[in-house]
């Protein structure tokens, strides 16, 4: 059982990468405990390969009781960004919590990637990250209060080839919440990254065939983890590169197994 030290109930999220997979339920297990989200994402409408959109999760969120708005950002364009937040802002007051969750997937050696590759992994990661700090910070900051998780790992070298694009807007992504996170702590603002200790089941490990299910765990830990996170005082823990079932450690939470997607299965741990 996770502990609410910080009442979530009426707080504002935005969370980005919110149409299906690990956004979509961090959204809507942020919207159970009452907090109101802007669900953003570009996906307005679901494919076959890309199933789920914006829509489906307000939907979902509206049935469980909850507030939410459906937010269309293409977080390449600092235009729709600042819309995102602006929106949020107009709707709901404020923003307390924002989850960098969008994300660009390119696994190849630098022989075999594009110079148009490399800059569209840094704008939906690292510089889509920045901006929507950026923009965020200054409600947090006049409220002296605000929680920002962005979904990259701890740096680990030895995983550098034939990932190097991904792995440098991923690093710059923890690398924000580092230096980030020591410029905003006097505003009792919290900034850390998060990462999952095993595959989680999403369109990206199932259209790049990562692995099989036995190796995935599903979207709800990291959810949880988030969960505790921001449930937690900013002054708690912040500047810290976080994998998801450590922090669900610190809760008392010892058992994984309900996470796996197949059950009776035991993921294995990354590297990280």
């Amino acid at each position: 059982m996770i502990k609410e030290e910080e009442k979530l109930a009426g707080k504002i999220a935005i969370v980005t990468g919110a149409s299906r997979g690990i956004g979509k339920k961090i959204a809507i297990e942020l919207a159970k405990r009452g907090v109101k989200v802007c669900v953003a994402a570009k996906s307005e409408q679901g494919t076959e390969k890309l199933p789920g959109s914006i829509y489906d999760t307000v939907e979902e969120i509206k049935k469980l009781g909850g507030e939410a708005i459906a937010v269309r950002t293409d977080v390449r364009f600092e235009e729709d960004i600042k819309k995102m937040v602006d929106e949020t802002v107009k709707a709901f007051g404020t923003v307390h919590i924002l989850i960098n969750n969008a994300g660009a997937l390119w696994w190849q050696p630098v022989i075999d990637t594009p110079p148009k590759r490399f800059d569209l992994v840094m704008q939906v990661n690292v510089r889509a990250a920045f901006i929507a700090s950026r923009y965020v910070l200054p409600y947090m900051m006049k409220q002296r209060w605000g929680h920002i998780i962005n979904m990259s790992p701890p740096v680990e070298f030895s995983i550098l080839p034939g990932k190097v694009a991904y792995l440098i807007s991923k690093y710059g992504m923890t690398m924000l919440s580092m230096g980030l996170a020591e410029e905003v702590k006097e505003y009792n603002i919290a900034v850390n990254s998060l990462w999952p200790a095993t595959a989680i089941e999403s369109q990206a490990t199932i259209n790049f065939q990562l692995g099989d299910p036995s190796m995935w765990r599903k979207p709800d830990i990291v959810a949880d983890a988030v969960i505790a996170i921001v449930s937690k005082p900013p002054s708690k823990r912040t500047g810290k590169a976080l994998i998801d079932e450590d922090v669900l450690r610190d809760e008392g939470i010892t058992d994984f197994s309900h996470y796996a997607c197949v059950p009776g299965t035991n993921p294995p741990r990354l590297i990280f």
